[in-house]
């Protein structure tokens, strides 16, 4: 590899690249197979694509490191189960690495080459492996769609951002709405973001400390005819950096619906100004979390919020 291609690849920070693949929304489906000793496999994936009309060839591609790589790999097909919206609950399930048995409970059938077919998917597509390459982390396998089946009218579960994209509407929609309360809405910071900052205090790294308190300068480097576009993006910023301090994914996604809500009200509900009286609130947050006292920056969050609603 050459000094210009190696310092490109250094420069890709990783957490960055899988945020920004996440603006590129995607389907949801479950890669089934039979495994050597006849029970059925499957995982959750939104990799899924296609490649050729002529042939019918699709991929999918998995992490080297799942448990189920060897199970794939030694199968000779696969099927391509695409969830509807009504599906997200088989979604997380195949998804779960708790879940040992994951067709416990699941309707499922034989397809036409012996492979399970999951009941009241959007279309699935039985393939013959073509082809399968590793790259770098993942192994991409490529299938011969064999046989082919259509399901019911409804819509597809899709995952964007970190979240399902029909829970982000359903958000929007209470939010426009007005069906989320003030009270509720601070409850829900209070307590989420509570405890990211816990999190941080004891998980964070300097730099990523220090990314909240350059969050917080951003905001205040605003002048006052800042486009409003620009002033959700600081504001999402800041809690965006106390929660990638919090290194827990789960409240990672949280989050990040935390997040819709807060860009639907600054653009539906809220009347956006200047408010000069919370950037001293926002930096006792980040220099609390800076010294790693998470009592403190939980208090000056709650703080923040109390005179947030004040204004």
């Amino acid at each position: 590899m050459s000094e210009l291609a190696e310092a490109t690849r250094c420069a890709i920070e990783p957490a960055q690249f899988r945020q920004l693949l996440g603006c590129f929304p995607t389907g949801v489906a479950v890669i089934t197979t039979t495994a050597p000793d006849g029970e059925p496999a499957g995982l959750t994936c939104n990799s899924f694509s296609s490649v050729s009309l002529d042939p019918p060839l699709v991929l999918f591609s998995l992490r080297n490191a799942s448990r189920l790589l060897t199970t794939f790999q030694a199968a000779d097909g696969f099927v391509i189960n695409i969830l509807s919206e009504q599906q997200d609950a088989l979604s997380g399930r195949f998804a779960s690495s708790k879940i040992e048995n994951k067709f416990e409970g699941v309707a499922w059938r034989a397809g036409q080459l012996g492979m399970p077919l999951i009941d009241d998917c959007l279309a699935s597509f039985e393939c013959r492996v073509h082809a399968a390459h590793e790259a770098g982390d993942h192994t991409i396998f490529i299938g011969e769609v064999q046989h082919l089946s259509g399901g019911g009218p409804d819509q597809a579960l899709v995952f964007y951002k970190g979240a399902y994209m029909m829970l982000a509407e359903s958000l929007r929609k209470l939010v426009v709405q007005g069906s989320l309360g003030d009270a509720d809405i601070d409850e829900a910071y209070r307590t989420l973001y509570g405890t990211l900052l816990r999190l941080a205090s004891e998980r964070g790294t300097e730099a990523e400390l220090e990314a909240v308190q350059r969050a917080a300068e951003a905001i205040e480097a605003h002048p006052d005819d800042t486009p409003l576009k620009e002033r959700i993006a600081s504001a999402s910023g800041f809690f965006a950096s106390i929660a990638a301090a919090g290194h827990n994914e789960a409240l990672t996604l949280m989050a990040q619906t935390m997040t819709s809500v807060l860009r639907e009200r600054m653009t539906h509900v809220l009347s956006v100004r200047p408010r000069p009286d919370l950037y001293p609130l926002r930096r006792k947050v980040a220099h609390a979390l800076c010294r790693r006292d998470a009592d403190g920056a939980a208090a000056a969050l709650d703080e923040l919020i109390t005179q947030l609603r004040k204004g």
